[in-house]
C-alpha cells in the first residue's frame, strides 16, 4: 500500500542555502522528494517553498515529522505548514439560485476529481434542494430577507461546526458575509463573474457589455473583509464580440466561472497556494 505524500509549505526571510537546508533534511530522513517548488519575492524579501515528497518509513510518524520541521522553521524564521495528500477535508458550498457552479463542483467529486466531502449545503433560497438531495448533501436554507443578518449568520456559524467544515465555497452566494462572520471563519473561496480588478460588485457583465469591452473573465478568490479584494487564486477569460448582448456574455460567463472555481479549489486542496501582502503565489 502506498504511503500518502507529505506536503511542506515554508514562507521564511530569504537567505542562501535555504534549499540545500529543506531538501537534505527529507534526503536525511529517507525522504523522496516527488515535487520542489521555490521563489524569491525580492521586493518582499521572502522565499516560499512546497515540497512534497515520500518517506521510505513503513510508518509515518507524523508527529516526529511536525517537530523536527518546526525546528528548522525556528531556525530560519519561517512559518510552515505540513499537510498530508490523504487527508480528506470537509467542504460547505453555498449558493443562491444559480446552479451551474455547484452541480460542476459536486460532479468534479463524484468523478474523483476533487478529494473532498461535502456534507454541507448552505443557501438563501430554497430553489437547489433537490441538488443536494441528488448528491447526499444537507441542504439548509435560510431566509436571508426577513431574518437579522446576525442571527442567520450565528447558525451558519453553527453549523460549519457541527459538520466539521475546513473550506466555505461561494459557488454564486448572492450575500456579503460580514466582518464578525470573517472573523470566525475565514477560510473561504469565491468565484466571482468578472477579471478583478475590473468590475467589481454587481452586475458586471452588464456593465462590460455597456463597455463595449471584448475580453471577459472569472475570478476566484479568498474572502477578505474587502469586498472582492482578496487575494487571487485563479483567473479564466474568454473573448466576446459586438455582435454579443448580455445574455452572451452571461452564457459565456458561466462556462468560465466553473472552471475557475474548480480549478481554485483544486489548487486550495492541493495547497498549491500561497497567500502572503495580500496576494497569492500558486505553485500550479
Amino acid at each position: 500500500m502506498e504511503h500518502p505524500s507529505i506536503i511542506f509549505k515554508i514562507v521564511c526571510p530569504d537567505r542562501p542555502g535555504l534549499v540545500s537546508k529543506l531538501t537534505s533534511w527529507i534526503s536525511n530522513y529517507g525522504g523522496n522528494i516527488k515535487h520542489s517548488d521555490h521563489h524569491t519575492d525580492q521586493d518582499a524579501g521572502l522565499f516560499l517553498s512546497r515540497i512534497e515528497w515520500n518517506s521510505i518509513h513503513s510508518i509515518i510518524n507524523r508527529k516526529e515529522i511536525y517537530d523536527k520541521f518546526q525546528k528548522i522553521a525556528v531556525d530560519i524564521n519561517g512559518k510552515f505548514n505540513i499537510n498530508y495528500s490523504d487527508e480528506v477535508p470537509n467542504v460547505a458550498i453555498f449558493v443562491s439560485k444559480q446552479n451551474h457552479c455547484l452541480i460542476d463542483l459536486l460532479w468534479r467529486v463524484r468523478n474523483g476529481e476533487l478529494n473532498i466531502n461535502v456534507p454541507l449545503i448552505i443557501s438563501n433560497h430554497p430553489d437547489l434542494e433537490s441538488i443536494a438531495k441528488d448528491f447526499n448533501s444537507q441542504f439548509v436554507y435560510f431566509d436571508t430577507v426577513n431574518s437579522p443578518k446576525s442571527e442567520v449568520e450565528d447558525q451558519i456559524l453553527k453549523l460549519l461546526e457541527q459538520f466539521d467544515v475546513d473550506l466555505v465555497v461561494l459557488a454564486k452566494y448572492m450575500q456579503i458575509l460580514s466582518d464578525s462572520f470573517l472573523k470566525k471563519f475565514s477560510s473561504i473561496i469565491n468565484i466571482h463573474h468578472s477579471f478583478l480588478p475590473a468590475f467589481k460588485g454587481a452586475q458586471p457583465y452588464h456593465r462590460a457589455w455597456k463597455r463595449g469591452v471584448k475580453l471577459i473573465g472569472a475570478t476566484a478568490h479568498y474572502v477578505t473583509q474587502d469586498l472582492d479584494e482578496g487575494p487571487i487564486i485563479e483567473q479564466c477569460t474568454v473573448n466576446v464580440s459586438h455582435r454579443d448582448e448580455v445574455d452572451d456574455l452571461i452564457r459565456k460567463g458561466r462556462d468560465i466561472e466553473r472552471v475557475a472555481l474548480a480549478r481554485a479549489v483544486r489548487l486550495h486542496l492541493n495547497h498549491q497556494v500561497f497567500v502572503y501582502n495580500s496576494k497569492t503565489a500558486v505553485f500550479d
